[in-house]
């Protein structure tokens, strides 16, 4: 049942009760009684408090089922005390424990003995006894029941569907990202050997790019790795301890870009599970790429990595050259990888005419 259907499903007592009601009101000849409509209200509020206490609102709406088979009712009146049976089905759709279905179930089956009992032509020893229990008990069972393995073989078909997302996406990044990046790394490599062994400058540079390409292709690798993977909270992307190093090598790289860069890092950075610890690094990472695109390589480039309690604050302060423009892709990206760990980030220029970006991110114990 699609989670919006089952939303108004939820709230549709609240019409249909006091339609039930009115529908067996004939002045003259019927009224439904004051003390019954109580019953059917109190019962469809419970069920719509049952959203998020399924087994105590199934209890409740039973034990007031009782009084209302005591009452003499008439016409659509008495389907009211059967919204025990709709509250079984959401607790059997909704509950997997077998202890807690059966409670529920015990619950609604004392309640229509008990209905059984104030019948006066009933007798409460018999095969309609018998078949009654099993339809208005038994069906509600299966029902929900029905109902929850359709919403669990919708839930493997999306996991099934995202699956074949990622490895479509995986096969993509493969077949262009990672075979470019690999050429550039071997082209590099040839160019090192081809040049002459007194270009140092050349070779400082061209071993930066190397590195950088090196680093980026198996960064690349380790992400077509956990996009094969369902479960790529459990993909250690960064692993704890090369948090500190990657970061000091995206500074070092800046340094090399001809900007002057004061970095505070914390040595150990604890607390960050896989994805935060990932998130960490491309939003360090990007920070400076914005800053060699757009900074002013006169002026120094703070950035601080630190652990304040549970949380890791990340600044990135630099002074731009011309006008700041509206957000683009990366501070986009990086707004949205900081929301998926459940961290804030703001950016912005600030009073003094510099701009920063500061993001918070939890750690996984907090």
């Amino acid at each position: 049942m699609p989670d919006r259907l089952q939303g108004l499903a939820r709230y549709a007592p609240l019409v249909l009760v006091p339609c039930l009601l009115l529908a067996s009101t004939y002045p003259g000849e019927y009224r439904v009684p004051a003390s019954y409509w109580a019953l059917s209200v109190a019962a469809a509020l419970v069920f719509v408090a049952g959203r998020r206490w399924p087994i105590a609102a199934s209890l409740a709406i039973s034990a007031l089922a009782v009084p209302m088979f005591g009452v003499d009712a008439w016409g659509l009146s008495e389907l009211v005390p059967y919204l025990g049976a709709v509250a079984v089905v959401d607790v059997t759709m909704r509950t997997v424990r077998r202890e807690l279905i059966a409670v529920s179930a015990a619950g609604w089956c004392a309640a229509v003995l008990a209905g059984i009992w104030f019948e006066p032509h009933e007798s409460m020893w018999s095969v309609t006894t018998a078949v009654k229990v099993l339809a208005y008990v038994g069906l509600p069972l299966l029902l929900g029941l029905y109902f929850r393995s359709q919403r669990e073989l919708a839930a493997q078909a999306e996991v099934h569907t995202r699956a074949a997302e990622r490895s479509a996406l995986a096969r993509e990044l493969h077949d262009l990202v990672a075979h470019h990046m690999a050429s550039i790394v071997l082209r590099i490599g040839v160019a090192q050997h081809v040049l002459a062994p007194q270009d140092e400058a050349v070779q400082e540079v061209f071993a930066d790019v190397r590195a950088t390409a090196s680093d980026a292709l198996a960064d690349i690798r380790r992400l077509l790795s956990a996009l094969r993977d369902p479960s790529l909270g459990e993909v250690a992307l960064v692993e704890p301890k090369a948090v500190a190093s990657e970061l000091e090598a995206a500074v070092q790289r800046v340094r090399a870009a001809g900007f002057d860069v004061d970095a505070a890092i914390d040595d150990d950075i604890t607390g960050l599970d896989a994805i935060g610890r990932l998130t960490l690094l491309r939003v360090v990472q990007e920070s400076l790429t914005n800053v060699m695109k757009h900074g002013d390589p006169t002026a120094t480039v703070v950035v601080s990595v630190r652990r304040v309690g549970e949380v890791v604050d990340v600044r990135v302060v630099n002074s731009a050259v011309g006008p700041h423009h509206q957000p683009g892709h990366g501070l986009i990206g990086m707004a949205e990888r900081v929301q998926l760990v459940g961290g804030s980030m703001t950016f912005g220029e600030q009073s003094d005419g510099k701009w920063e970006v500061h993001v918070k991110i939890p750690g996984s114990d907090s």
